[in-house]
């Protein structure tokens, strides 16, 4: 009855056989305590291994004490570290998945922290964000860190794990920036040519091998080919692939591009899934070891695909295991429409740069769960989000909006037992959603909708659509009902400005109930107008009569000023590809019927051939909704954007909270 008998048979890596081939790969989650191992690391990761994950490799884990990656990620460089490291094993161990940190020496991408002394690099190339150059590292310090990466192995043996994933991937940190010509300009033993930029990874695989024998698993991480121009390419890969096993590593796991060419190592949304699976296939064909293919594969069909099709050995699922811990069990039972589905926005990793803890869109369960478990037992947390404890007192409750907000905060309220009605006033759920879903590479977004659909109708949701909420509803059938409103934001329209010919909302244009002409000023260089913009610019910058001329105007000096992550940098990238003209420092002073006039830099300019004006400068929320439900004397909660205008994770999150609070 298995659906998916590639992906769920075992596979042997080494000596040790894992019970399935779905691994997780190093996410950062900012959850150890100066490089310590917490209780919130072993809820998060034994969640996992609960999950039915085959194997598990930590984050960024680092073997020396200097050089810190990222303020909350972990450490192993003396003997202190290995009591956390035996409770984490331990967690994950009871449910059968094996475990590896990623030793990792951070280098010339470590982090800032007042006191560090200046970076050590291969050479003295740093990357572009740097605030000076770092120095090359010497070739004693490299016998002492070499060492050290024996040493950290060691001591995660004698804390009971199965081996070690070595990084040497991405152009990034030490390893990887020694195996790449972008950084490695040395002239020594450990540069020059190919054999001279491995040599380092080679030594620090025999070092480990010497410390902890053959029945300890190495794995080394890989770009397949950095995607960059007099960067490592596929040839490059399957030599070092076929050296590294010769050295004794036991597999590889097999990525793509660099950590600062955003969008080449951890993929967008919108782009394929299995995005560097044409690298672990080729080579694959080379090597006698098992490979392990990672990026964007998250769903089960395409996991299995790939492993059956002989493209790779091994699934690395990283971000559809935050998205749903129980992503593993829920595939193997066939319940592939109880996932909750990953929409690669990346929200999960753009927190964790600043500093905060890890987090999820449309998984508000992995933060409430890290903030509330406790694993004094070493025991995981609940499976998934639809897990919830029941509430002691069963109430009838009234959701009045079938957006994201209110989608979840009815799943939940009713998964713990309350009587639930939704109301909604369109005849379909999903609210801003599935305007949202429209732009260009946000389609996974759709997905959402469908889960939250189905979790409704699971938990017996009495689901109401076509049903504006009146007073006399509240004062008549749902007197007594505690009501939960989640009724969004509006459009926010310029007034002054609608004296244009022809003026429409961004969230118009995307629902199809207005259509631009072919000449279009954006009002606005934020997420929304960008994405608008995108959507209707041409495919391809040809010149052709019929294309459309997209001008967005922004009054900040940059556009997506909120947004970092790689979807960023491809949207942007497409914008300008497609020859949008974007014109930031602008300001809109007045517009009349033919013309729209703005200012920049102290000169004033004017587009008078502009057919369309689309306003895409936020949204606003209603005080009706409020009023009424004053006017009601109702007992009301105001979630997501009908209390204060934020994004699809802060709705999701307001509409789980109250859900286990109500």
């Amino acid at each position: 009855m298995n659906k998916y008998p590639h992906l769920f048979s075992p596979v042997r890596i080494g000596e040790t056989t894992v019970k399935n081939r779905i691994f997780m790969p190093p996410i950062s989650t900012n959850l150890a305590d100066k490089g310590y191992v917490t209780d919130d690391l072993v809820a998060h990761y034994a969640a996992r291994a609960k999950g039915g994950v085959g194997l598990i490799v930590t984050e960024v884990t680092t073997i020396e004490p200097t050089y810190t990656y990222l303020p909350g990620d972990m450490s192993i460089h003396d003997d202190s570290f290995i009591p956390g490291w035996e409770k984490l094993t331990k967690a994950v161990h009871q449910y059968g998945a094996k475990i590896l940190p990623q030793l990792f020496h951070p280098a010339y991408m470590a982090f800032p922290i007042p006191g560090t002394p200046r970076l050590i690099a291969p050479s003295n190339v740093g990357p572009y964000y740097a605030k000076e150059a770092p120095r090359a590292v010497t070739a004693e310090e490299l016998q002492v860190i070499i060492r050290q990466f024996g040493e950290a192995a060691r001591r995660v043996k004698q804390a009971g794990g199965d081996g070690v994933e070595i990084h040497a991937a991405h152009a990034h940190g030490l390893l990887g920036g020694f195996l790449s010509p972008l950084y490695n300009k040395r002239t020594d033993a450990y540069g020059g040519d190919l054999n001279g930029r491995l040599r380092l990874a080679l030594e620090v695989v025999a070092q480990v091998r010497q410390e902890c024998g053959k029945d300890f698993i190495i794995d080394v991480r890989i770009s397949g080919d950095e995607y960059t121009d007099g960067g490592q390419n596929l040839n490059d890969s399957i030599y070092v692939a076929k050296q590294l096993e010769k050295a004794g590593a036991d597999f590889i796991h097999v990525s793509g591009g660099t950590t600062i060419m955003r969008g080449s190592s951890i993929p967008a949304p919108g782009t394929p899934m299995g995005s560097h699976i044409r690298l672990a296939e080729e080579i694959k064909k080379h090597l006698s070891i098992p490979v392990a293919s990672v990026g964007r594969i998250t769903e089960p069909w395409l996991a299995e695909e790939l492993i059956a099709n002989g493209k790779t050995d091994i699934c690395m699922i990283g971000r559809a295991n935050l998205c749903d811990p129980a992503f593993s069990e829920k595939a193997r039972q066939g319940m592939e429409d109880k996932i909750c589905p990953c929409i690669g926005c990346l929200r999960c990793l753009n927190g964790v740069m600043f500093g905060k803890r890890i987090a999820c869109t449309v998984n508000p369960a992995l933060e409430a769960v890290l903030e509330n478990v406790s694993v004094s037992e070493a025991k995981a947390p609940e499976l998934s989000m639809e897990q919830v404890p029941q509430a002691q007192q069963k109430k009838d409750i009234l959701v009045i909006g079938g957006g994201a907000a209110g989608m979840e905060a009815a799943c939940v309220a009713a998964e713990r037992g309350h009587h639930v009605v939704l109301c909604e006033k369109e005849k379909e759920l999903g609210g801003e959603l599935r305007i949202a879903a429209v732009p260009i590479a946000k389609q996974d977004l759709t997905k959402v909708v469908k889960y939250l659909t189905a979790r409704l109708a699971a938990a017996g949701v009495d689901v109401r659509l076509g049903c504006p909420m009146i007073k006399e509803l509240l004062t008549g059938e749902f007197a007594g009902y505690e009501v939960i409103a989640a009724t969004g934001a509006s459009p926010m329209i310029l007034q002054p400005f609608t004296a244009f010919k022809q003026w429409m909302s961004a969230d118009d244009v995307l629902a199809g109930n207005a259509f631009p002409g072919r000449k279009v000023v954006v009002l606005g260089g934020g997420s929304v107008g960008c994405e608008t913009a995108d959507y209707l610019a041409p495919l391809v910058d040809d010149l052709f009569p019929r294309n459309r001329e997209i001008i967005l105007l922004e009054m900040a000096d940059s556009i997506m000023l909120q947004e970092t992550g790689p979807g960023r940098s491809l949207l942007v990238q497409r914008m300008r590809k497609k020859g949008v003209q974007i014109v930031c420092g602008a300001k809109v002073e007045r517009v009349d019927a033919e013309h729209i006039y703005y200012t920049k830099d102290g000169s004033e300019y004017c587009i008078d051939d502009a057919d369309t004006l689309v306003f895409a400068v936020g949204y606003c929320i209603d005080p009706g909704m409020e009023e009424m439900l004053k006017e009601s004397g109702v007992d009301y909660h105001m979630i997501g954007d009908a209390r204060m205008v934020g994004n699809i994770k802060s709705a999701v999150a307001e509409g789980y909270e109250i859900g286990l609070r109500i």
